[in-house]
């Protein structure tokens, strides 16, 4: 008798051991015990105006519960969200603001505290509490026009001089039209820049350009720059597109830009003026931005450039060409540049000195130099046949450096001479003409120059 009520003991101790060890693996793997914390993201890179709301992510797999954000002004600990959610959504986003500062708080503790709907920890859930560093600018930067060109023409070019300065400056830079961005260089002293900016020709209306200047904060200043604008007379051309030109230039250019090659030839042709064309013009602005001189400049030592010797003018600058296939019009697009020709394979002089940043084959350019000369300022020669300087050389004055050629989506042997600013190609007559230069850039920086010197 004994016997038998031991062994319903056992077995009813065995039993009891086999459903809390049941019931410990359906807590331990059951989704509505999950254990792992939940997750707080701030977006911020450390600074906050006040003004604009923070974004925080919530996350947890269970859901989130409840969460609550203080923030402590070092001082005390100040309760600003607390809400219970009892949400089943995994991710949650909020913004934050309203918070009220003592003037001279420069930085604060956010403080985030998230549970989760999980029933882990006897029903409490898991809790995240993270800490965010948060340092308050609410200060926006000082951006000031100290002189600029009296005048911009489309097409060209102006300068202008300015002052950005900001404990926590994050980004700086001239815009035109919002569409064009041109980096300013340290000119003369700390927090003085100059940019030589350009109204690119394929803009047809001037609305401003603007100095901007952000910090880190997210304070922005905008600034207009004053000047008065110029038309440019536009030159069309109508020119016809043979199956010869296609066969012998288009093909070959395409298929030497790595470019598969259309069924018909109005296609062929489009890609090679049009695609090929547009991807060219990204490469020149890219390289110009990455090798463009970023060292601070005291003057700009330009000298105006000089054409092609005993050359004649083919073409020239911003005329728009409209191009016809079997007399049906296919596409057009802008020349922006200066074509002289002269003899074959004539040698080509460098009118200014400068830095090599590009020797290569470019699509519809051929082979193509383009020369670096400060202050953003560059210099394009393209169709070349052969190279006598490389990229990574310093070239001088007077220097020869390509010989002419007919490479690229051209027939006859010529120089396409071209002038950048900042990658944009502008109208090369302006950078030809002495008093042009004198009275538009270099006597700007010389005033800016006094104005500076004297604070």
């Amino acid at each position: 008798m004994r016997r038998q009520k031991n062994n319903l003991t056992n077995i009813l101790v065995v039993t009891i051991l086999i459903l809390v060890i049941a019931a410990g693996v359906f807590i331990y793997f059951s989704p509505k015990f999950e254990k792992n914390n939940p997750t707080v993201e701030l977006e911020t890179n450390g600074y906050w105006n006040l003004k604009d709301k923070l974004k925080i992510k919530l996350n947890d797999e269970s859901g989130i519960k409840s969460y609550k954000i203080y923030y402590s002004d070092g001082v005390q600990n100040i309760l600003v969200k607390n809400e219970t959610v009892n949400s089943k959504l995994q991710d949650l986003t909020l913004q934050l603001d309203g918070i009220n500062l003592q003037k001279g708080v420069e930085q604060l503790q956010l403080i985030i505290e998230v549970v989760d709907n999980s029933n882990w920890n006897f029903f409490k859930g898991n809790k995240t509490v993270k800490n965010f560093n948060l340092v308050i600018d609410r200060t926006r930067p000082v951006a000031n026009v100290i002189r600029n060109s009296y005048n911009i023409k489309k097409g060209g070019s102006a300068a202008v001089v300015v002052e950005v300065k900001d404990q926590n400056l994050d980004d700086f830079y001239i815009s035109f039209n919002d569409k064009y961005r041109f980096e300013l260089i340290p000119y003369l002293k700390e927090s003085y820049y100059v940019a030589i900016i350009a109204w690119p020709v394929d803009i047809e209306e001037f609305d401003r350009v603007n100095l901007i200047a952000v910090d880190k904060a997210k304070n922005k200043t905008i600034t207009k720059v004053p000047l008065y604008i110029k038309d440019l007379a536009i030159k069309k051309d109508n020119i016809k597109i043979s199956e010869n030109f296609i066969d012998k230039v288009s093909i070959p250019v395409l298929q030497q830009s790595n470019m598969e090659i259309p069924n018909n030839n109005t296609e062929i042709f489009i890609k090679q003026n049009r695609e090929l064309r547009n991807n060219n013009v990204n490469k020149i602005r890219e390289v110009s931005l990455q090798n463009m001189s970023k060292q601070m400049v005291n003057n700009l030592n330009i000298k105006p450039f000089s054409r092609l010797k005993n050359s004649k003018t083919f073409a020239g600058f911003a005329e728009r060409r409209n191009y016809y296939y079997d007399n049906q019009k296919v596409d057009e697009a802008w020349h922006l540049g200066m074509d002289w020709a002269s003899i074959k394979h004539a040698p080509i002089t460098i009118s200014n000195s400068g830095n090599v940043i590009f020797s290569d084959y470019l699509g519809i350019y051929g082979n193509t130099l383009i020369v670096d000369h400060g202050f953003g300022l560059q210099s394009l020669y393209a169709h070349t046949s052969r190279f006598l300087v490389h990229e990574g050389e310093h070239i001088n004055k007077g220097q020869k450096i390509a010989h002419t050629g007919s490479t690229g989506a051209v027939f006859g042997d010529h120089l396409h001479f071209g002038v950048l600013v900042q990658g944009v190609e502008v109208n090369p007559i302006e950078w030809m003409d002495k008093n042009w230069i004198k009275t538009r850039i270099t006597d700007i920086l010389s005033d800016a120059k006094k104005v500076i010197n004297t604070k």
